[in-house]
């Protein structure tokens, strides 16, 4: 008589594996961060739920970060994956009240890429650190077979100086701050999606990528009490918001007629079915402010090129806590969530 065998090959369910939106910056993301890394590694920096980590050496507070980014096509309208890399660490400093300063930049080739592609994407990495004012000072670089990469993957790590007097953190966001985006929101993932498509629109998008330290030293010499800053990559401005409410323990919510998005940005997600609050951006952030200041940050902000169309889009409540409400343009209210996948892979 054979022996029965009590195991069984039933597949694992599919959170048990890395998905693709994983990476999205929506839920998934989200809770393999705080199931694999948080519960892992239960760092002080880790706890804080921020764009970098904030760390005392001798007298000096320095941020570090560090990002990847893995976008499809490698050239898209208004950048490419080289400068993408270098303005999104930087901002990721920025958003720590930082001023940039030192990035590293690691490589991964795959077999096959042509040189001059290698050459362009180093030079734009070139002129977007002097752009930034920062400085490109180690690296690495490996190559894998062909087949097994996606032309270029880029590690960015950055160290910056922090010059914000108080802490800037989801955990200083308070009931009553004005919600402030910097400008208008889709344009990156767009202009992703239509050449990886082969999409052309009436009016060109082009890539809203830009470094974002200056405007950020604007609100910060103006003497204005900075609580939090994001900025709005993966996920978009949803996501953002749906992270600094939880992190934070605090409601947020916007008005849909407040929020800038650009004609041909709203028709074409109109047409591809996406929704560009959730849409990635690569030179966008959301600020949160006392009441006080709100009208003077938008006086600063709209100082700045990057930051022309900067505008007040909501406020943070009590509660519910790590809910954010949204005012549709007709005047309803729905709970704006977190993706449970993602609109478009490999945009940053």
């Amino acid at each position: 008589m054979t022996e029965f065998n009590s195991s069984c090959p039933v597949m694992r369910p599919a959170e048990e594996r890395v998905l693709l939106a994983h990476g999205g910056g929506g839920r998934l993301m989200h809770q393999l961060i705080e199931r694999v890394f948080v519960a892992e590694w239960a760092s002080a920096g880790l706890q804080a739920r921020h764009d970098g980590a904030v760390v005392r050496v001798g007298g000096a507070r320095l941020a570090f970060t560090t990002d990847s980014y893995v976008v499809r096509p490698l050239e898209f309208p208004g950048g490419n994956i080289g400068d993408l890399a270098v303005n999104g660490t930087v901002n990721d400093l920025a958003m720590c009240g930082a001023r940039p300063l030192y990035l590293s930049a690691g490589f991964i080739l795959e077999e096959g890429l042509e040189i001059e592609t290698l050459r362009r994407v180093a030079r734009s990495m070139r002129q977007a650190a002097a752009r930034a004012g920062v400085a490109l000072v180690t690296g690495d670089t490996k190559v894998v077979d062909k087949g097994k990469g996606d032309g270029i993957f880029i590690n960015t790590a950055g160290i910056g100086v922090v010059e914000a007097p108080a802490e800037i953190a989801p955990q200083a966001v308070r009931a009553g701050d004005a919600v402030i985006v910097s400008g208008d929101l889709g344009a990156h993932g767009v202009a992703v999606l239509s050449v990886r498509e082969g999409l052309e629109f009436e009016a060109p998008v082009t890539s809203d990528t830009a470094p974002l330290w200056a405007p950020v030293e604007g609100l910060l010499k103006a003497g204005l009490e900075v609580h939090c800053l994001r900025d709005l990559t993966r996920g978009g401005l949803a996501s953002a918001l749906n992270e600094i409410a939880g992190a934070g323990g605090v409601g947020i919510e916007i008005r849909e007629t407040a929020v800038p998005v650009r004609e041909a940005v709203q028709g074409a997600c109109e047409i591809l079915g996406l929704d560009p609050l959730y849409v990635a951006n690569e030179g966008r952030f959301v600020a949160f402010v006392p009441e006080r200041d709100a009208a003077r940050a938008l006086e600063v902000l709209r100082g700045f090129q990057v930051c022309a169309l900067a505008a007040r889009i909501g406020a943070v409540r009590a509660g519910p806590r790590g809910v954010v409400e949204l005012e549709s343009r007709i005047g309803g209210h729905s709970i704006l969530d977190l993706l449970s996948g993602e609109q478009l892979p490999r945009i940053c």
